[in-house]
């Protein structure tokens, strides 16, 4: 039984209501970015090392993320690029989808995230490409 008091399912959510959970979103990745900003990644002890990277000598995509997060929060792009370029992209992407997101959701629509499976099986084989040449030894340049 619905309470009196309880508003209809029909009746839509005012604005900030909807923006509620976006606004959530971004106050907890921003969170994330000012503290990886704040203890510097390039400094040994502050975050366990890489599992795969510490059981195989290998670098992981991911390898040399917070570095580029920490310098993406100090204005460093360059350095944020060396230290994991695909980090950067997925950044970038991440925030245009935000942008999206609010932008829909001011306007009152769902986001609707439906990717074809083409673009998802590219960018998970670029993923794969770059992790296997940052591992070569002609992929130097690519290392963290």
């Amino acid at each position: 039984m619905r309470s009196v008091n309880a508003p209809s399912p029909s009746v839509p959510r005012g604005r900030a209501a909807r923006l509620a959970v976006p606004a959530a979103t971004l106050a907890a990745v921003a969170g994330a970015f000012a503290y990886v900003g704040a203890v510097d990644p390039n400094e040994p002890g502050h975050y366990p090392a890489c599992p795969l990277l510490r059981l195989t000598g290998l670098y992981c995509p991911g390898c040399g993320g917070l570095r580029s997060a920490h310098a993406v929060v100090h204005g460093d792009l360059l350095a944020a690029l060396q230290a994991n370029a695909p980090a950067v992209l997925g950044y970038a992407g991440l925030a245009v989808l935000w942008t999206v997101w609010v932008v829909r959701t001011v306007r009152g629509r769902p986001l609707r995230i439906d990717p074809p499976p083409v673009l998802l099986w590219s960018l998970g084989a670029l993923l794969l490409v770059f992790t296997v040449v940052r591992n070569l030894p002609f992929g130097g340049w690519l290392h963290p």
